[in-house]
């Protein structure tokens, strides 16, 4: 059977990963299906893919919120796959965090319930690296797919990050309980960067509008491992093909960068930038006044003064997937941001 016969659902098509998870499919000449909240932005969406590879106009969309039970049997009747990327990452975090954990969980059981009855083969989450390596008084020096967030640690965690591992226990808990016969697999991202198709990115993006917008007077001494977001795609897809994949997480994550190293790369690749890129350290004790100011930082409070490092050797050995230099992720997700003028 080729990869023609075989239709695979993409949910939160409109997201960043989700992009990038649909031209992977296409490439290898899957049948590809996407969810969306709103069906009036599909046509844009097929045009924005089709810039891509010319078989996204062939892409069924469905209406499927994270909120509803309306449109996911739809969507998922007759898929052999899913890949459930849908997920709340809000540039700012909301006031009670609730608003993120409830459809963050309750989206993932949603997708994983519908698929079970379609008779889904196996469904490939996207997770996070938050769901690995926060919520502990003493951080491992190298996290690996074996270790868990503690959500309920609060002064280590925000409410993204007790969302991803909320939402991933859930999942998990779903496939080995009621949802037993349906197979899950995890992607667990880092900051995700890398080329962006249109004006409309995700959160992780701040990173490089934050720098290269002149809102940060200074670099905070945080970092974050950096991903391409078509590494994250490639990692998708093998984690739903390769037969082994079944039952495992598998960690996306690169090179370690501090925001100076991130700073000096930009201004390196984009002298026209150098005087809004800021090249001096912002003492750990001001973010929280700039917090005040500038809501982005303070989903960034955890990180202070943090190394968080999280190993993806058992994506490359169980997958095959090589991830490229966080310096090319950076110059290209910057590129992109350019183009598109938002920054």
């Amino acid at each position: 059977m080729s990869n023609a016969d075989t239709t695979v659902l993409v949910t939160g098509a409109s997201g960043y990963i989700a992009q990038q998870v649909i031209l992977a499919l296409l490439v290898k000449d899957y049948k590809v299906r996407g969810t969306i909240r709103s069906l009036d932005k599909g046509p844009a969406l097929k045009e924005l893919l089709a810039k891509e590879n010319s078989c996204a106009d062939e892409i069924e969309l469905f209406a499927a919120d994270l909120t509803s039970d309306d449109g996911w049997d739809e969507a998922t009747a007759g898929c052999t796959y899913v890949h459930h990327v849908a997920s709340p990452i809000p540039p700012q975090l909301p006031k009670d965090p609730n608003d993120l954990i409830e459809p963050a969980r309750d989206g993932a059981l949603r997708a994983l319930k519908a698929a079970k009855k379609a008779g889904v083969k196996r469904v490939v989450l996207t997770s996070s690296v938050a769901a690995v390596g926060y919520g502990y008084k003493r951080l491992p020096e190298l996290l690996t797919e074996e270790n868990w967030s503690n959500p309920d640690y609060l002064k280590d965690n925000t409410a993204y990050t007790r969302s991803k591992t909320i939402a991933e226990k859930a999942a998990w808990a779903y496939v080995k309980g009621e949802g037993a016969g349906l197979e899950l697999a995890t992607v667990n991202p880092s900051a995700v960067l890398g080329p962006v198709l249109s004006g409309d990115f995700s959160a992780s993006l701040e990173l490089l509008t934050q720098l290269l917008s002149g809102a940060l007077p200074a670099t905070p001494n945080l970092g974050f491992q950096i991903v391409d977001v078509r590494d994250v795609a490639a990692t998708h897809v093998a984690a739903m093909e390769t037969p082994e994949a079944a039952g495992e997480r598998f960690i996306a994550a690169g090179e370690y960068q501090w925001f100076r190293d991130i700073a000096r790369t930009l201004r390196d690749e984009y002298p026209d930038y150098a005087k809004k890129i800021p090249s001096r350290s912002l003492p750990s004790f001001l973010i929280p006044v700039l917090a005040i100011f500038n809501p982005v930082l303070k989903q960034i409070l955890p990180e202070l003064d943090k190394k968080r490092v999280a190993s993806n050797e058992k994506a490359q050995r169980m997958l095959g997937v090589t991830f490229r230099p966080a310096a090319e992720s950076i110059n290209v997700g910057a590129a992109s941001l350019i183009a598109h003028n938002v920054v």
